[in-house]
């Protein structure tokens, strides 16, 4: 007697079905780490906006922003700039082109890391402690969020850079790579609003 099985049909057999869900998924995982800094920045403003009369904000011997967030930004920027062009190498099949792009996107967000704890250790040399004053507090938060979540990037850069000197993708499939470059261009808009979300709060708290 024979018996019949049910076909199970699998939605995301198709490479380009796999790769829509992919994209989908990281979409909703940023939209969560979204909320996460979204929620952060909105603590920041509603303690800048409220602040204690009987204590300014940011004390009035207290450094202003380092310069090096500049250059950190800088930085930050033309490694997204390069995690875009590994993509559209990638996407033309030019693999060496994409590795290369791919190993300055992790030297870059390398030296990023590197400016950032450059610029806490001259607030640290100029005395402003975590611990001293919510101007403090908030900054060192802020920015330290960021930074674990671009240390956190480093080992999906690692991978796609190596996975891109091996010549592992492929114009049909640059689906690691695509995912990647969806995050770190997510890092560098959320920078771009904290930087200057700090730079108007430290601005206003001078005048």
């Amino acid at each position: 007697m024979a018996v019949k099985t049910a076909t199970v049909v699998d939605p995301f057999d198709a490479p380009r079905a796999r790769h829509a869900a992919g994209v989908f998924g990281m979409w909703l995982f940023l939209i969560t780490l979204g909320v996460l800094f979204v929620a952060t920045i909105l603590g920041y403003l509603v303690v800048r906006l409220n602040p204690d009369p009987a204590e300014p904000f940011r004390p009035l011997d207290a450094p202003g922003l380092p310069h090096l967030l500049l250059l950190s930004t800088g930085a930050l920027m033309a490694s997204s700039a390069a995690m875009h062009g590994t993509v559209r190498a990638i996407r033309q099949g030019l693999q060496r082109r994409a590795a290369r792009l791919a190993g300055l996107t992790l030297a870059l967000a390398i030296g990023f890391l590197s400016l950032q704890a450059w610029a806490w250790l001259d607030l640290w040399r100029a005395e402003l402690r975590i611990e001293d004053s919510l101007y403090a507090w908030t900054f060192y938060v802020l920015t330290g969020l960021h930074a674990a979540h671009v240390i956190g990037g480093l080992v999906p850069l690692v991978v796609v850079w190596w996975r891109a000197r091996s010549g592992r993708y492929s114009p049909e499939h640059p689906e690691g790579a695509v995912y990647c470059a969806m995050y770190w261009h997510f890092l560098d808009a959320v920078w771009l609003v904290l930087y200057a979300t700090l730079w108007l709060g430290s601005l206003n708290a001078a005048a």
